[in-house]
């Protein structure tokens, strides 16, 4: 492995090489294929151009998050920015890195979270797209856009997170597998009419897995917080160490959101009501705002409320996209009635 990764600490730095705008450029995007970003992005947004194509996109995200945190326990993926002073390879002076305010996740690094779940969670908006052209226009080039701009947004993430030193490229490569082959596994099976009970139930699975996953691990002696220990010790600032990067904030954002799901199953619209394209628009604008402002309320800085504040906070927020913001906007739409006259 050693081999593999220094040929992609050299690939990293070639990268980093590069003119500024391109680093800035690498920067950009890394942060908006941020994992966080399919629950307060693209989740509102793919709800309001087709409700089963939006609950779609938020249970493949959280299903590939949570299996990319069980993936990365237990196969003890390396990160660039710390593996090049474990390995002795940063104190020979051959190599000129630099690291950013990304850089520092403390999770293990295989495969690539930003690759799989992004990749995983875009896959039902790419099928539904390509359906859509396909009944608009005729031409096969039309109806593969969606596809080819899904395939280089990938490659782009995969660069980004080379770049910051984030990840090697063999962990992007099978990040990017690994999330095509879930979302083309798991559209199909997106519980749709589900009860809440469903996903209350699939939120303890998850919440539970996790816990069992995590003591079994221990048990067995390994040592599962390593990576935070590494990270750690080789970030270039304490201050770009999040507590949102470490394996335990995706769970509870996986069982926070899959609860989500089941409060949008137990609050749907009323019979009979049904948003227009304006009312669309307005409700995808108030819900991306509302979920911004929402995520960006302080957290505690007590471990054990800043994991519970974030399960609530992801919990609330596809209630809030689905129900409570588009029923404003109904009320607010209604055309008022014309008094009675004398």
């Amino acid at each position: 492995m050693d081999a593999l990764h220094s040929a992609g600490v050299l690939f990293a730095a070639a990268l980093q090489s590069g003119p500024p705008w391109l680093g800035r450029f690498w920067l950009w995007v890394t942060a908006l294929a941020d994992p966080r970003c399919i629950f307060t992005l693209c989740f509102p947004l793919a709800y309001f151009l087709d409700r089963q194509v939006g609950v779609s996109v938020l249970w493949v995200g959280l299903l590939a998050e949570w299996l990319n945190v069980v993936l990365k326990w237990f196969l003890f993926g390396e990160r660039p920015f710390w593996w090049v002073h474990e390995s002795g390879l940063a104190g020979k002076g051959l190599l000129r890195l630099r690291q950013f305010p990304a850089s520092c996740e403390t999770g293990p690094g295989s495969p690539s979270g930003h690759c799989m779940i992004t990749g995983a969670a875009l896959w039902p908006l790419v099928t539904a797209l390509r359906a859509l052209a396909a009944r608009r226009c005729r031409s096969r080039v039309v109806t593969l856009i969606p596809l080819a701009t899904y395939t280089l947004l990938l490659l782009a993430v995969g660069l980004s997170r080379v770049f910051i030193l984030a990840h090697f490229p063999h962990q992007v490569v099978s990040g990017i597998l690994a999330g095509a082959a879930l979302g083309w596994g798991l559209q199909a099976h997106t519980p749709v009419a589900h009860t809440p009970s469903f996903f209350a139930a699939a939120a303890l699975a998850l919440l539970l897995s996790s816990l069992a996953l995590h003591s079994l691990a221990v048990a067995t002696g390994i040592d599962i917080d390593w990576s935070i220990r590494l990270a750690t010790k080789w970030c270039s600032d304490p201050a770009w160490l999040r507590r949102d990067t470490r394996p335990f904030a995706s769970v509870c954002r996986d069982t926070g959101s899959a609860l989500g799901l089941g409060l949008l199953a137990g609050f749907p619209l009323p019979r009979g009501e049904r948003l227009g394209p304006r009312q669309r628009v307005a409700s995808a604008v108030l819900a991306l705002v509302a979920l911004q402002a929402l995520h960006r309320l302080p957290q505690p800085a007590d471990a054990t409320l800043w994991y519970g504040c974030s399960f609530a906070k992801y919990a609330a927020g596809p209630w809030l996209v689905a129900s409570l913001l588009p029923r404003l906007v109904l009320a607010l739409s209604r055309p008022r009635g014309t008094p009675h006259a004398e």
